[in-house]
């Protein structure tokens, strides 16, 4: 559980870094997989997935900044500096790159942000598995089954029993993944645009609010709840009345077919 895998003269391979670069080249390759097999382009859809990867990235660092604003007016270096990082400004972020990317090329960007809602979690997944390698999104104090501890060096507290925070986020994200895939490669969304972002919103936003109730590392508060736990609310929402719009314009839809 070394931050450092191993090293190559001075070239070191960070465990946290190669698995947020294996994770994003995964999703990349299966998304651009999923794009061909709806006939979209594949060349836009890896073109899209770097502005977010960038964008993204500059997103998810903003919101930390913004969370970590008294410790940034005090030591801005130590934030900027820092590893860390919010998910949800990288998705926010992300979500307007998308946006924009698709108004410039007059695509239908519910076509595209179908295609990343399937495969976002799967590079969520293995980037968990890389906070785990660095100890980040440490859970708390916990001696029971599969209780993890950390050695020294880490960003978690060394030596101590902790919660497996990062193995249950990578499982759950990875099981979100393998239920969108499944939804996505069976086409029984395919006239239901909007569908697997609706539930990627809802999925990934239920699952992190129940887990932050088990981290205990800072990440910023609003009232009794994070930060992350208070931005759920608004993403859980916004999928569920996407979705709730879908169901009912198919509906409608669907009433007008059997009136002709």
């Amino acid at each position: 559980m070394a931050i450092d895998l191993f090293s190559i003269g001075r070239f070191t391979v960070h465990g946290y870094g190669l698995m947020i670069g294996l994770g994003f080249m995964a999703a990349v390759l299966v998304g651009s997989a999923l794009c061909k097999k709806r006939g979209l382009s594949d060349g836009d859809f890896v073109n899209i997935a770097i502005f977010v990867l960038l964008i993204g990235f500059l997103g998810g660092k903003i919101l930390h900044i913004i969370v970590e604003f008294r410790m940034f007016l005090t030591d801005p270096m130590s934030v900027i500096g820092s590893e860390g990082f919010v998910v949800y400004g990288g998705i926010i972020t992300g979500i307007a790159t998308i946006f924009v990317y698709c108004r410039i090329k007059k695509f239908v960007f519910l076509d595209y942000i179908d295609v990343f809602a399937t495969v976002v979690p799967l590079n969520q997944a293995l980037g968990r598995i890389g906070c785990l390698l660095a100890g980040c999104c440490y859970g708390i104090a916990y001696s029971g089954p599969l209780s993890i501890r950390f050695p020294e060096g880490a960003m978690a507290p060394a030596g101590i029993g902790l919660w497996p925070s990062q193995p249950v986020m990578a499982a759950g994200n990875f099981v979100i993944f393998l239920i969108q895939l499944f939804r996505y490669l069976r086409g029984s969304d395919r006239c239901r645009r909007g569908t697997p972002t609706a539930l990627y919103l809802m999925l990934y936003s239920a699952g992190r609010f129940v887990v932050e109730f088990f981290r205990n590392d800072e990440r910023g508060a609003v009232g009794v709840l994070s930060t992350s736990q208070f931005i759920a609310l608004f993403t859980f929402a916004a999928g569920l009345i996407l979705y709730i719009f879908i169901c009912r314009s198919s509906s409608g839809k669907d009433t007008e077919g059997d009136r002709a």
